[in-house]
């Protein structure tokens, strides 16, 4: 989750994934993928994927030594066909650089305060999936990027573990602490 915002507010890059994706099509999400096998293991794997991920679906490069910090690790509900164990890191955006997509993979990027990017969900102007809007609802509350930060280098991650409770039109996703989710 590439950051931005000082005084002005927090802004958030997030991209748009072509209506041609296999996953998430058009859907607008944080720049991040899969972990290759040349990007090692343990958490340097994931922080190399990190950075080779912005790097090919935003054109912007974070340097080994930027600081990267661990926010949050969803693991998708068993019952969701396509799974995945993910990392989402924080990252202030890199000074003089500029989002850039490869427009195949990715399409379109944009700056937006999450607050911003959820209404613009609600309106249907966007396409958001759970976890992107749950991250963007709760980085909403911060007024800038180094407060976000600074409350994210005291964080210990725990997994979190979405369910999916009933079947057909009634289901709904639910996280650890809501209701239903025990």
């Amino acid at each position: 989750m590439l950051l931005r915002g000082g005084t002005a507010g927090l802004e958030v890059l997030l991209v748009r994934r072509t209506d041609r994706a296999r996953f998430m099509a058009g859907a607008w999400v944080f720049p991040g993928g899969a972990v290759d096998p040349g990007d090692g293991s343990g958490q340097a794997g994931l922080r190399a994927a990190a950075r080779r991920e912005v790097w090919e679906e935003a054109g912007i490069e974070l340097k080994d030594d930027l600081e990267l910090v661990p926010f949050s690790n969803w693991v998708t509900p068993a019952r969701v066909r396509i799974r995945f164990d993910t990392w989402f890191y924080l990252a202030a955006m890199p000074t003089g650089q500029k989002a850039r997509v490869d427009g195949r993979e990715i399409v379109e990027a944009r700056w937006l305060a999450p607050a911003e990017a959820v209404a613009a969900a609600d309106r249907d102007e966007m396409t958001i999936v759970f976890p992107t809007r749950k991250h963007l609802e709760r980085i909403a509350v911060y007024r800038s990027a180094a407060e976000l930060l600074g409350h994210a280098r005291r964080l210990t991650v725990a997994p979190v573990e979405p369910r999916v409770i009933g079947s057909g039109e009634q289901a709904r996703i639910v996280l650890p602490g809501e209701p239903g989710y025990d």
